[in-house]
């Protein structure tokens, strides 16, 4: 049982979700897919960094034995990107890449993405995931591009 975390937008994140009582419990995949999503990856060492920003990252990343495995996406790279299909390429490509570890782990059989934009300044995410022994689950971020 994970805390529930929620995705916001891309400017504020996400964020614990509450109920009456305090913090709301999550049974499901939400959490590990906000995190994964929307935790910043650092940007690799080719990766436009806009506004001459830092590469990001977590800094746990360097500690573990395998460099492949890494927290996060670069989505964050994305933020002030022209809408584009070559930029919804790569939202989708990043997204992918930050869920392998669903399939590597052992969670999901499959991880399907989805980058579109349904109407001006929106990216929109559409994630379906098939487990081994549940029933698929879908989830559907939106989020509005800076211009």
């Amino acid at each position: 049982m994970d805390i529930r975390t929620v995705f916001i937008d891309f400017e504020h994140g996400a964020d614990y979700a509450l109920d009456a009582l305090g913090l709301t419990e999550d049974a499901g995949l939400e959490t590990a897919v906000v995190l994964s999503l929307f935790t910043d990856r650092r940007a690799a060492s080719d990766d436009p960094v806009p506004d001459g920003a830092d590469r990001r990252g977590w800094w746990a990343d360097g500690l573990g034995s395998d460099a492949r495995d890494r927290v996060g996406s670069r989505l964050w790279l994305l933020w002030r990107e022209k809408q584009m299909p070559s930029v919804l390429v790569r939202a989708r490509q990043y997204a992918e890449e930050s869920l392998a570890w669903l399939v590597t782990d052992g969670v999901a059989r499959r991880v399907e993405v989805q980058a579109t934009n349904p109407r001006r300044e929106l990216l929109r995410l559409d994630i379906g995931i098939e487990r081994p022994d549940a029933p698929p689950v879908r989830f559907r971020f939106d989020s509005f591009w800076r211009s």
